[in-house]
């Protein structure tokens, strides 16, 4: 106990210096009238008016540049144009002959394919240089697709640059699979493609390793078979936050189908202000009206802090991205063989994000801070001096032009700060200044009372 009454009256010395630090930088009016240069007074003033606009505008962009990477809907949305090929190995058509050293006669290879899905961020000139061909194919990531030249696709996107490069192909999705069509498996074999992204392992894991297994460009599956074949490539999206899939009823309050668990509560509150379905009396109460009664699912009356429960009753996980594909493993296609393509919308963090985020955490800045701080007392101390000095001036002005005006002035206003300091109550108990007593200094004058000194205290205390 003895320690913190030490350490609260350290601090509350410490606020006692600091509230007595001169803070007034404002030029005290009539200097231009006492001093050599009068100009400069108003070039002060320009300056501290330009300062004060500096420090708005600052503050001003600082908080926007706060907003902008504090806010959670800072994503952009990305074409990642996906490539499905395949090439063929040993088949009839390829004239491998029988091995003339074998005893059955038999081909010495069963004939195979290789299936390569690959993908690639596209850039925003990459994505304007193909808008065109883009709408004349019509591809879409619902099934559609389109033929074009993949080595000049590559091309450019070989150009990227290294701060998109980190977003690879592997690292928009948890999962994918692969589909075959079932009606062409062979004795009821059933043939499945899967790759899943690893959790996070122990520390001790390897980051060479991992990376090497969750980042890539392509994957690549080889598989017997003869004959042309369907596949469905189903794509399992990764997001942070997540995104689910609304249900009917919670889509049609909040016009969104596809949302994140924050993205959707708050599209529900915007809802119950819009229409004001709030109660006057109970805030944390809201009417439903016929939509919301679909989302509810309970009386007329919904509650403000159960929003989020009323959200996830409307989720799901959304749907993979099914992507279908024909393997051909006959000649006429292998003479000119064109990949399939296809584009699909994703979501990356907003680079600017990333370019703003020092900015804020900059630890220069807050050196800056207490240098500025720094500059700002000693300009308060210049301001106070010159103020002094100016209280002189005027005071030895005053007195050379007129002194016996200015000393019985003096005196009358000396007499009028001793009534306030010492007040009605001290004058009835006899410690007033009666006659000319107030005018007689020394320890034994009226000046020297205990009711003078509290009261010059106080009005110290009150920085008057």
């Amino acid at each position: 106990m003895a320690q913190q009454q030490q350490a609260q009256a350290h601090a509350n010395e410490l606020a006692k210096r600091r509230s007595r630090k001169p803070t007034d930088k404002n030029m005290p009016d009539g200097v231009e009238d006492s001093i050599v240069d009068p100009e400069s007074v108003q070039r002060y003033k320009d300056l501290r008016e330009l300062e004060r606009l500096l420090d708005a505008t600052t503050t001003r962009k600082r908080l926007d540049i706060s907003e902008s990477v504090n806010r959670s809907h800072g994503k952009l949305k990305k074409t990642l144009r996906i490539w499905i090929t395949n090439s063929v190995e040993d088949q009839v058509w390829q004239g491998n002959g029988l091995n003339v050293d074998a005893f059955d006669f038999t081909p010495n290879m069963e004939a195979s394919y290789r299936v390569k899905v690959e993908g690639r961020l596209l850039h925003d000139n990459d994505e304007n240089e193909e808008g065109r061909a883009a709408q004349e194919s019509d591809s879409t990531a619902q099934g559609s697709t389109v033929q074009m030249d993949h080595d000049s696709d590559t091309k450019k996107l070989d150009g990227a640059t290294a701060k998109e490069a980190k977003h690879r192909f592997s690292h928009f999705f948890k999962a994918i699979t692969v589909d075959f069509d079932r009606s062409r498996f062979r004795n009821g074999a059933e043939q499945t493609v899967e790759w899943k992204k690893p959790e996070s392992g122990p520390k001790s894991q390897a980051a060479g390793a991992s990376s090497a297994v969750t980042d890539f460009d392509e994957l690549t599956f080889k598989r017997n078979g003869d004959e042309n074949t369907n596949i469905t490539i189903n794509l399992f999206r990764q997001e942070f936050p997540e995104r689910f899939l609304l249900s009917p009823e919670l889509a049609e309050v909040v016009d969104m189908s596809e949302a994140t668990q924050q993205e959707a509560v708050m599209a529900l509150w915007e809802y119950i202000r819009f229409w004001g379905l709030q109660e006057d009396e109970e805030k944390r109460n809201f009417r439903c009206d016929e939509p919301l009664k679909k989302v509810v699912g309970r009386g007329d009356v919904g509650y403000i802090p159960m929003l989020n429960e009323y959200v996830t009753q409307h989720v799901r996980p959304l749907p993979p991205i099914s992507l279908p594909y024909t393997i051909r493993v006959d000649e006429d296609f292998h003479r000119d063989p064109q990949p399939t393509v296809y584009d699909v919308q994703v979501l990356v963090d907003d680079p600017l994000r990333t370019e703003l985020q020092p900015l804020i955490n900059n630890a220069k800045y807050a050196s800056m801070l207490k240098d500025v701080s720094t500059l700002d007392e000693q300009l308060a101390k210049l301001i106070q001096n010159i103020s002094e000095s100016k209280a002189k001036h005027s005071f030895f002005t005053s007195l050379s032009d007129d002194p016996a005006s200015f000393v019985r002035n003096w005196l009358s206003s000396q007499n009028r700060d001793l009534e306030i300091i010492m007040g009605e109550a001290s004058r009835v108990a006899g410690e007033g200044a009666q006659g000319d007593e107030w005018r007689r200094g020394g320890p034994e004058s009226v000046w020297a009372t205990p009711n003078a000194r509290e009261s010059v205290n106080v009005l110290l205390a009150r920085q008057r």
